[in-house]
């Protein structure tokens, strides 16, 4: 079983809430939840949702399992109808879809979650606001280090393509994104620190780094991927990764 499916045993749900459910009005189910996925008889996998609207209104929200370093990875979808709560995580090829209904008092949520043909089900409690944690943000970087990046993790033969773009924003900070098209294809915050030509790129979500060393031409930057937690790419790894700036590839 690959090692990030532990953590998302999850995606299209199947389960479909009763008619007199779709027609409540719909609750907000803003907060922290805390509960677990019932894998197996005597295996749960302890997980933590947090929702909450936006800046558009909007309602989003983050997955995390502490026990695989795994914080702050973004929902890609959240739906709420009647007392009926969707949320999709994508943490892989697959995607992760849990479908719940909320309890009357509002304190609990109960359903499945399903991946790839399985159904499991999970329980939810709500103790208090959500922990959405900031983007982050980083220092100025320089401007050779601005654009989009594309790489490839090499895993045990299979190629992981990753693209990270980094930019200078207009309050004097940094900001960036990581994502991978073979992966979960959703867009990943990241924080960045560079000191010359060294670059460090920290992908806090899913306890992973990147330390690389800008090349003269400022093409490449050649170094490490390093991720404690379970992921589609590797567990407790270091590989090596090479970023070329979208711009010049191909330009040798």
């Amino acid at each position: 079983m690959n090692p990030f499916t532990r953590i998302l045993l999850v995606a299209a749900l199947l389960l479909a809430p009763a008619p007199s459910l779709l027609a409540q009005t719909a609750v907000d189910p803003s907060g922290h939840w805390e509960g677990v996925i019932q894998a197996q008889p005597n295996m749960e996998m302890k997980v933590e949702i947090d929702l909450a609207k936006n800046s558009k209104g909007e309602l989003a929200g983050t997955f995390a399992q502490p026990a695989q370093s795994v914080k702050g990875l973004p929902l890609s979808t959240v739906a709420v109808e009647g007392r009926s709560i969707r949320f999709v995580v994508k943490g892989g090829p697959q995607a992760a879809t849990f479908q719940a209904v909320l309890s009357a008092d509002d304190k609990s949520m109960s359903g499945e979650v399903a991946q790839g043909g399985y159904s499991i089900p999970f329980t939810l409690t709500r103790t208090g606001d959500a922990r959405i944690a900031p983007v982050p943000t980083s220092p100025p970087i320089g401007k050779e280090v601005e654009g989009t990046w594309n790489g490839a993790l090499d895993v045990n033969g299979a190629q992981m393509r990753l693209v990270v773009k980094m930019a200078n924003q207009p309050d004097g900070t940094a900001a960036g994104t990581i994502v991978s098209p073979d992966g979960s294809g959703v867009e990943i915050p990241i924080a960045m620190t560079q000191k010359a030509s060294n670059v460090t790129i920290d992908v806090p979500s899913v306890g992973a780094s990147f330390a690389g060393v800008l090349n003269a031409e400022r093409t490449e930057l050649a170094g490490t991927w390093t991720q404690a937690s379970a992921s589609p790419f590797c567990s407790g790894c270091s590989l090596p990764l090479t970023l070329r700036l979208a711009a010049t590839e191909g330009k040798k």
